[in-house]
């Protein structure tokens, strides 16, 4: 599966086999998250706060940049509320580079996302 993420918008898009077009749904996105086209790997984490799992897009020496469910353990930051905002500018430079989405849009990728492309309009 392919998806696109748009950060100017704070938004994932994918197609499942189940849908007969593409979906957009809500994302929190960050500052430095990359821009470019990505493939996709789905590694386990026993970090806390991610579920066991998370898809990785791009990997530097010093950072993990990946796709995984919204990440809760800073209450202060109130992602829950950002994320189910309708204001973009409520889900932008929330993140440091990763991409949250709610779990049930990461049981829809989990499994089958393999590319992802990034750009910012």
């Amino acid at each position: 599966m392919f998806a696109t993420i748009l950060l100017y918008s704070a938004l994932i898009c994918f197609q499942t086999p189940q849908q007969s077009q593409q979906v957009c749904y809500p994302a929190l996105v960050g500052r430095s998250t990359p821009i470019g086209v990505f493939s996709v790997v789905h590694k386990l984490t026993k970090a806390p706060g991610y579920g066991g799992d998370i898809l990785v897009f791009n990997e530097l020496p010093d950072r993990v940049y990946a796709i995984h469910r919204l990440w809760l353990r800073n209450p202060a930051q109130h992602r829950k509320e950002r994320l189910n905002s309708g204001d973009p500018d409520q889900r932008r430079n929330v993140t440091m580079g990763c991409v949250n989405v709610s779990p049930n849009v990461y049981g829809q990728l989990k499994d089958s996302l393999t590319v992802v492309e990034i750009i910012n309009h």
